[in-house]
């Protein structure tokens, strides 16, 4: 973190950035150090839990009497962007998003937040919380109370609670070869924030620079994966899962290790934000990106042509991305990422699953 000196001109407005370590769902533990803590966690077991952690599921989901499950999610983060209202956006956005990536649909949720009070002004927490609250109303959700402590950097996100079928939901395990791979969006939030963090905020202003991948990146953040689920389910998808901090490999091989199954991907074919070529040039590359392609690089099978830049951004730790779908007929991926784009997605079809070697991912240019 810079120091308090360093966060605002004198009178200007406070960089939120400036009081955190890592941006967004880069701050996370790498998959690497998560599986470490997780190993030594005595499962969770009951009649009623149907699916708990085992398998790196977005969210839990509990039996109700009726038929129907609950499906529960926590999502926390530090600062991603200087702006406290867009950022409690993105963080609220971002939480729900695990309940869509079930299948679900969201009912309310708790809020959290952590603040260094006598370093920030109280205000721009009340703007943090506003911003989150509008956002999950947007999203279909009520956030009926919260919890807030005393903190050394700023902390903002949201437990949700939905309900969902359980017999229709978004799996890890659910994955089959055969099965066409959608993603429903661009890659390249880690590595454009990181940029926005290191640079003067005029970089990322009017006129500058970053303007137009930050504005493109903000977009993608702040957008609902609500939609694109219900598209997803309602075209036979069973297997699905968000793409956040991890990256896009990594919560990939997720779905593989869960279902048992190899993907093929193709490179090209994965949507990037505008500007990410010029960040990549200049080594603009988060260190949560750097640990999750350390975390997967022995997984991947690299045809000629497959460059370091390229896998850089299927690594790329991502806040609020995008659905990854695997949808069991190709025609039926197509139809849905053509119903996305009409509604303002930026999907494509990135590759399919196989019957290689289980939990390996082949990449070609």
């Amino acid at each position: 973190m810079v120091t308090d000196a360093a966060s605002c001109a004198p009178g200007g407005p406070v960089r939120l950035t400036a009081y955190s370590h890592g941006a967004g769902c880069a701050c996370k533990l790498s998959p690497t150090e998560l599986g470490q803590v997780m190993a030594g966690l005595t499962p969770a077991r009951s009649p009623d839990l149907i699916v708990g952690r085992e398998h790196g599921d977005d969210a839990l989901v509990w039996r109700r009497p009726d038929g129907r499950a609950l499906v529960a999610t926590i999502d926390v983060f530090t600062p991603i962007v200087d702006d406290a209202a867009t950022w409690g956006r993105i963080a609220a956005v971002n939480a729900g998003s695990d309940v869509f990536a079930m299948g679900g649909r969201p009912l309310f949720g708790l809020a959290f937040a952590a603040w260094p009070r006598e370093r920030l002004p109280l205000t721009l927490l009340t703007e943090v919380l506003e911003a989150g609250q509008a956002a999950a109303n947007d999203g279909g959700w009520v956030v009926a109370g919260g919890h807030t402590i005393d903190g050394a950097e700023p902390l903002y996100g949201q437990a949700v609670v939905g309900e969902l079928d359980p017999e229709r939901m978004l799996r890890n395990t659910q994955g089959r070869p055969g099965d066409t791979l959608v993603l429903t969006k661009p890659l390249g939030t880690g590595l454009v924030t990181t940029a926005v963090k290191r640079r003067p905020p005029e970089a990322h202003g009017p006129g500058g620079e970053l303007a137009g991948a930050y504005a493109a990146a903000v977009a993608e953040m702040t957008r609902s994966n609500g939609d694109a689920a219900q598209a997803a389910l309602a075209c036979g998808t069973r297997a699905g899962t968000d793409v956040t901090g991890f990256g896009l490999l990594n919560h990939l091989r997720e779905v593989l290790l869960a279902s048992g199954v190899a993907a093929r991907l193709d490179a090209a074919a994965v949507p990037r934000l505008p500007g990410v070529a010029d960040l990549l040039a200049r080594g603009e590359v988060p260190g949560g990106t750097q640990r999750n392609l350390a975390h997967v690089r022995d997984h991947l099978e690299l045809a000629a042509g497959v460059d370091e830049g390229q896998l850089v951004v299927l690594a790329d730790a991502q806040t609020s991305g995008g659905l990854l779908l695997a949808v069991p007929a190709r025609a039926a991926a197509v139809d849905l990422v053509a119903q996305l784009t009409d509604g303002g997605h930026t999907a494509a079809v990135i590759g399919e699953l196989t019957d290689g070697p289980s939990a390996t991912i082949q990449i070609v240019a």
